[in-house]
């Protein structure tokens, strides 16, 4: 098993205009596979700020509240990746009577990912292929190659259904369609928010896991960055349950930056190895 290094962070910008109350999800977490090394997260002005991890999906919060004026916030971290990887012919399907309780929530539909509405076209699409591993990159490679992957092209309304349909879509829309094909074929499909390098520009960046095999795998069908990069923030059903920001008040949102950097060790890869982080 290697290890990576990774610096990641973002810096947001507020101006509020009344008292405004802030839900942060843009910390990493830390599990036996992603090893947080330091990390900060600072508000100026300094306000109190209180952290909360949640109980069922793999995320942290940080809440504060604000008063009127200009608001930046700050988060930076140190993290290191010990990836496992596994041949994918080694990963399969596993059977809906043998999955653990706490991922049959992941094989149903959900707000953006309305996967009982896409059943007769997902088995046409996706039913010759083998279960596992396999089953699923022919998922992410259908996606790749009908999908146009288009800035500007979507809304936070628009849904899977509307991405099969419309036929482009950007990171976010890619995760959720992919979902969506997932559970249709009773496979138990989570989104999951992130860090990864060489974006361009620099951003939040949403993918998928899949469980498979007894373990959660990554994926990602936008191929816009190695696998092996990806610091997971927070993960849920569909980005309803990960957004980077929930606000409460009149609070105009004016600028973003996102840091994602290779510090030291295994340099990142894209690989045809199966990549768990979990």
């Amino acid at each position: 098993m290697s290890s990576t290094q990774f610096q990641v962070g973002c810096e947001l910008n507020y101006n509020v205009a009344s008292q405004g109350a802030f839900i942060f999800n843009v910390s990493v977490i830390n599990n036996g596979f992603q090893r947080i090394v330091t990390e900060s997260f600072v508000t100026e002005p300094p306000l109190p700020v209180f952290e909360s991890r949640s109980p069922v999906e793999e995320k942290r919060h940080h809440r504060f509240l604000a008063q009127p004026g200009l608001l930046k916030v700050r988060y930076s971290a140190k993290v290191e990746l010990m990836h496992h990887r596994q041949l994918p012919e080694l990963v399969p399907q596993v059977a809906p009577g043998d999955l653990p309780s706490e991922v049959l929530p992941y094989l149903y539909p959900s707000r953006y990912c309305e996967s009982d509405k896409l059943t007769r076209l997902t088995q046409h699409e996706f039913g010759k292929y083998p279960p596992g591993f396999t089953q699923v990159t022919a998922i992410c490679n259908y996606l790749r190659d009908n999908i146009e992957y288009l800035r500007g092209s979507t809304s936070p309304s628009t849904s899977a259904y509307d991405t099969v349909t419309e036929r482009a879509g950007v990171c976010r829309d890619f995760a959720h369609l992919a979902i969506a094909f997932c559970r249709a074929l009773s496979i138990p499909a989570r989104f999951v928010s992130g860090y990864v390098i060489n974006l361009e520009p620099p951003d939040f960046h949403a993918y998928f896991e899949a469980y498979l095999g007894g373990r959660w795998y990554i994926f990602d069908p936008t191929r816009l960055s190695p696998q092996t990069s990806f610091v997971r923030i927070g993960t849920g059903r569909d980005a309803a349950d990960t957004s980077f920001a929930t606000i409460f008040g009149a609070v105009q949102f004016t600028s973003m930056k996102v840091i994602m950097e290779y510090i030291d060790g295994a340099p990142p890869e894209f690989t045809t190895d199966a990549i768990s982080t979990s």
